[in-house]
């Protein structure tokens, strides 16, 4: 049966010519599991909303959405609210209390659950997570995975039917990725749960789903099974970043891409490569080159040592960093390891109580703002925060105030164009998807012109189209002599693009190198090519580009 049945629908928003969903027709089969991926801003969110009746957007909205056979709007409010469960995307949006306990029992103790109901669930769920050692904090002490699994267990407290879920993954380090992608499985698997997953993050996720639908400007492009969607996504030129690495890898090699299963796991294309070890020609890659590495320190942290309070445990401890002119550095780590802090204290926003951050030789918190902003630029993990005007053409202006309107005007429809912005130029900064906010503030610290970009969560929000073209966008920028601190989950993102990465445990840098160094060989903080490509007879790659010129292929990916 269906648990959703969404017939002829279009959605559009107030004051907006174009509709942001145009007659989608999806049908979503009860206890099965499906991804939903696109472009930013192609209707995704808006679509995952209107399943949720309390939630949906405001709007003009025509053709029907049934629930179980009954349209949305015949159900019963509280029962809706019950059965159908949605998760968001920034943890800190959906927490509301400052005790873990209180948070838990928040939505039953609303919908008038007895105190004895309440305990019994909360005994039940916890336990089947294993997340006991949780209850006595706060979630302000809790790291992003952890409020995003409290944000799961209040959700699923009410035990909902559904699960909606919207890029649940875009602030969670691989690991926690991974754990929290484990337990959705485990709810569809062992307890029916029907789950919709809104998601930009997609190597892990093609494996477990039973349907793949991809949007594209409001419509449903492609809908289907993993393997057949990954084929027509193939056929398709302009949707090839969407397909996962590992069967992007299989597709590459055109003898034997219509043939045999498509792999959609490590464990599969492993499979695949022994058996074809004999067809694949082994060369080394070429090594990596990073032009930047050797120079002087640009950028330093010395000795830092950091609290947010007196009696608060450290978040940095005594860490050294130096960062050259011109080169790409990208950080990553567990959350709530420092990285955000890090930058923090480069940019100056906080003071560390021991050490001292410099920038060319001088401390960074003797610099005055206006010095230091003509210098160094940061784009926080919330873009949300660094927008102050009405329209994404004003933030633009504001940041040009002082060039030549005719100039002014050019400088910013070539930065649009660059940022795939043109559509957006006049819509406001916080109507926009978590993906085009993302691209706008990125353009507008870019129009600056800043010798360093410090940059927190760059792909967040980014669907792998554009994720592409920012990694040329950056590596074009590094070559004209910007320097670039990022802190990123995302390893394959850093893998591609950066010249040294280091790895944030516990406030401290664990081990610092090139991509190749930090990352091959690691279990969980490595890519997907690289578990499946190492050991044995093949060399083990890091990247997909990289895979293809260690194995001679018939034709070369791009």
């Amino acid at each position: 049966m269906d648990a959703f049945n969404i017939d002829e629908v279009t959605f559009f928003y107030p004051d907006m010519d174009a509709p942001a969903l145009k007659n989608v027709s999806l049908r979503i089969s009860e206890g099965t599991f499906t991804v939903v991926c696109g472009p930013s801003g192609c209707g995704k969110t808006t679509l995952l909303r209107l399943l949720k009746q309390e939630l949906a957007p405001a709007g003009l909205i025509t053709g029907q959405i049934s629930y179980f056979g009954t349209p949305l709007a015949d159900w019963d409010e509280k029962k809706l609210m019950e059965e159908v469960g949605l998760v968001f995307q920034d943890p800190d949006n959906q927490i509301v209390m400052d005790d873990v306990m209180q948070e838990l029992v928040f939505a039953m103790e609303n919908l008038g659950y007895d105190r004895f109901e309440m305990r019994r669930r909360v005994a039940e769920m916890v336990h089947f997570f294993g997340m006991e050692a949780m209850l006595d904090q706060k979630p302000s002490e809790l790291s992003g995975g952890q409020k995003q699994m409290l944000n799961l267990l209040s959700v699923l407290l009410l035990k909902p039917s559904v699960l909606l879920l919207d890029e649940p993954t875009s602030q969670l380090d691989p690991i926690a990725a991974k754990e929290l992608i484990t337990m959705l499985e485990r709810l569809n698997e062992e307890l029916g749960m029907t789950i919709v997953l809104v998601e930009h993050r997609l190597e892990e996720l093609f494996s477990v789903a039973d349907k793949v639908v991809m949007m594209d400007k409001g419509t449903i492009a492609v809908v289907g099974p993993s393997r057949e969607v990954i084929k027509q996504l193939y056929n398709g030129q302009s949707y090839l970043p969407y397909i996962p690495t590992l069967p992007a890898l299989y597709l590459e090699k055109s003898w034997e891409a219509e043939a045999g299963k498509l792999p959609l796991t490590v464990k599969d294309t492993k499979a695949w490569l022994n058996t074809y070890q004999n067809l694949l020609f082994s060369r080394e890659p070429s090594a990596n080159k990073h032009p930047h590495s050797g120079k002087s320190a640009f950028l330093e942290l010395d000795r830092i040592f950091f609290q947010y309070g007196r009696h608060a445990p450290l978040i940095l401890k005594n860490l050294s960093l130096k960062v050259g002119h011109g080169d790409y550095l990208a950080l990553v780590g567990g959350n709530g390891s420092g990285k955000t802090t890090l930058l923090k204290a480069c940019i100056g926003m906080i003071q560390p109580q021991r050490g001292t951050a410099k920038l060319s030789g001088k401390p960074v918190h003797k610099l005055k703002g206006d010095e230091l902003s003509r210098v160094m630029a940061y784009l926080p993990q919330n873009p949300r925060t660094y927008f102050l005007h009405d329209t994404v053409r004003k933030e633009m202006a504001a940041v040009l105030a002082d060039m030549d309107g005719k100039k002014q005007v050019g400088t910013i429809a070539e930065m649009a164009s660059r940022f795939e912005l043109q559509h957006l130029l006049d819509r406001h900064p916080y109507d926009l998807s978590g993906g085009e906010m993302q691209k706008a503030a990125l353009a507008c610290m870019l129009l600056g012109e800043p010798d360093v970009l410090l940059i927190d969560e760059p792909t967040k929000g980014l669907d792998p189209a554009f994720k592409q073209q920012l990694a040329d966008i950056l590596k074009e920028l590094n070559q004209s002599g910007l320097t670039i601190v990022m802190v990123t989950h995302d390893i394959e993102f850093a893998a591609e693009g950066a010249h040294t990465c280091a790895m944030l445990f516990d406030g401290e840098i664990t081990a610092i190198g090139t991509p190749a160094e930090l990352f091959k060989g690691n279990y969980f903080y490595t890519t997907a090519i690289n578990r499946a490509t190492r050991n044995g007879q093949h060399p083990g790659a890091l990247t997909l580009g990289e895979a293809v010129q260690t194995w001679q292929c018939d034709r070369a990916y791009s």
